[in-house]
């Protein structure tokens, strides 16, 4: 609380000094002026020169008034790194540098009694302070420009009941810190997102999700959450305490309460045998719900302007009945032909071999060397079908078996900064998948060929089962319902400021696209962390309705009016998504 009074005090004093140079003495301003009056004694000469002081004083006082970005006081910290900016100014950035806003409160409390009195303070001032984890949503969804509240120090695993399966931990941990924790214990989460540096109430708040069509969203794994609230202060709530309002903040995107501790439920630590392998559309359709079945996990990496598919299926190591089949190329051989595709493309645009930034290609992985191929012409459809085929080739050379911990096996080198739009639909029972997942996948791929979209691999394709929290993408009251999550990407591999906006453009006109022709007819809906809101207001009046009809918005709403009356912890994609009303 300190640092946020601190805060006020600063702020209060730069307000003064502000002021101060807008009234400047009278003699002083006079002095400014007389030396360009005393030269000319011309009514226009004076006028001018008038307006140039005005000028001049509106530069400086807008200089030391805004946080430009070029100005080498207010230099750039990304969201993970927290990096306190000279007078207490920061610049939060989300990872893929798709989202910024600047601020000078950004509060990060050491316990819950800090965290108490931090929110309890900004209700009765009305003071913004949106919760934010650790920025890896494409969509900004934690930043507010107001300010910002961070758990980053309240990270600590407070108990493991190894009977019941249980873990309570602070919301601040980073989810590669509670399942190193974890280990000694013999435990681990049931499921896991391709990424672990999410904090815990960020990967809940938002419904984050992993794969497996018998294993549902994270969000489902927990079992109590305590919740500071603004206005009835810190409540824990459960399926036993009130499980109304349990169901609705599971996923509650933040907006009900700044969540401080969290309950997960865990499994036995286990390991699982990955099987990496490339089919084609008409091979899953033969297999589809036969696989859906009888795996653990199991996702599809669809590779746009190929037929190639790729399997990852796992299981248990217990279950494993084949023998060890190691890949048949090491890493070196798979890389080779990306590699190769490489230094031909450097040779095309810059007439060398060889990049200058980068000496030894042979060192890069192959995430870092399609990230430099796209980067060569990310908007050239032909150059893009070449990469994708790249990559095609690299997954060929890469089949094989893999055993590890369930926590190695399940992450997913993602590539570097994108936009992602991801939407999860439907996909019938697990005893009687509808196929329409497939179905979906077919027409996208058919959308994106016939529209010349330069899309590049790959489009991700995952299951659960489904959740019981309202505000989930998968919920649903039928246990047995399954849902299929399909994300398409477009990369960022440049700082160049021009080529990035060109990429955002058509990324969006590639989503518009898949959403105009099929989100309605297969009912899919974004995932919370990736929806973006329109600037055009007949758009934003569709999503808001689109909105209403799945999830229970009204219910949401009046949670927040009661919890959050003065909405300090929303920010103006909550605001947009959610109004009280479309009038």
């Amino acid at each position: 609380m300190q640092r946020w009074l601190q805060y006020r005090r600063s702020a209060g004093m730069l307000r003064s000094s502000l002021n101060r140079s807008k009234t400047l003495n009278p003699s002083f301003q006079l002095d400014l002026i007389r030396p360009f009056s005393s030269s000319s004694s011309d009514p226009e000469f004076r006028k001018y020169a008038g307006y140039f002081v005005l000028v001049l004083g509106c530069g400086v006082a807008t200089y030391f008034s805004f946080p430009f970005p070029e100005n080498a006081k207010h230099k750039k910290a990304q969201i993970f790194r927290y990096a306190p900016l000279p007078e207490e100014l920061h610049a939060v950035t989300n990872w893929s540098g798709t989202h910024e806003v600047y601020t000078r409160v950004f509060l990060q409390p050491e316990n819950l009694e800090e965290l108490e009195k931090i929110v309890r303070d900004a209700h009765e001032h009305g003071q913004k302070i949106r919760p934010v984890g650790s920025g890896l949503s494409p969509n900004g969804i934690g930043l507010q420009r107001a300010g910002m509240v961070n758990l980053a120090l309240m990270d600590k695993v407070l108990e493991v009941d190894k009977e019941k399966k249980r873990v309570r931990v602070q919301a601040g941990a980073r989810v590669s810190q509670l399942v190193d924790a974890l280990k000694e214990h013999g435990l681990t989460l049931q499921n896991f997102a391709s990424i672990r540096e999410q904090q815990i109430g960020g990967i809940v708040q938002v419904g984050a999700h992993g794969t497996g069509a018998r294993l549902p969203p994270i969000d489902e794994q927990v079992v109590s959450l305590k919740l500071v609230t603004p206005v009835k202060g810190t409540i824990e709530v459960s399926p036993d305490k009130d499980p109304e309002l349990f169901y609705l903040v599971r996923c509650s995107l933040g907006g009900l309460g700044v969540v401080a501790e969290v309950t997960i439920q865990c499994v036995d630590r286990h390991e699982l045998v990955e099987h990496t392998f490339v089919s084609s559309f008409n091979e899953l359709r033969k297999n589809h719900k036969k696989w859906l079945g009888e795996y653990k996990h199991l996702k599809y990496l669809w590779i746009p302007y190929t037929d190639t598919v790729v399997v990852v299926r796992c299981n248990p190591f217990s279950k494993w009945k084949k023998p060890n089949m190691a890949r048949k190329f090491g890493e070196e051989e798979a890389v080779r032909h990306v590699q190769y595709l490489f230094r031909q493309s450097l040779k095309k645009y810059s007439g060398t071999s060889e990049s200058p930034d980068e000496p030894d290609i042979d060192q890069l992985s192959f995430t870092e060397l399609r990230d430099k191929l796209l980067a060569l012409d990310p908007l050239n459809k032909d150059h893009v079908i070449k990469v994708n085929e790249a990559e095609a080739e690299y997954w060929k050379k890469s089949e094989g078996y893999r055993v590890g911990w369930s926590d190695e096996i399940l992450g997913f080198d993602c590539g570097g900064q994108q936009w992602v739009s991801e939407i999860c639909f439907p996909a019938g029972t697990l005893g009687s998948p509808s196929m329409k997942d497939l179905e979906y996948m077919e027409e996208l791929k058919k959308l994106i060929e016939r529209e010349d979209v330069p899309a590049p691999a790959p489009i991700e394709q995952r299951w659960t089962a489904r959740s019981r929290s309202l505000m989930s993408p998968a919920s649903s009251s039928r246990e047995d319902d399954i849902f299929s999550w399909v994300g398409i990407i477009m990369y960022l591999p440049t700082m160049d400021a021009r080529q990035r906006k060109e990429i955002t453009e058509e990324f969006f006109l590639y989503r518009d696209l898949a959403q105009s022709r099929l989100w309605d007819k297969y009912s899919a809906y974004e995932h919370w962390a990736k929806i973006e809101v329109p600037k055009d207001k007949e758009e934003l009046i569709d999503l808001q309705t689109r909105l209403r009809k799945h999830f229970p918005v009204d219910a949401y709403n009046k949670a927040r009016k009661e919890l959050d009356p003065k909405g300090i912890l929303s920010n103006r994609m909550l605001d947009k998504l959610f109004p009280s009303s479309l009038s």
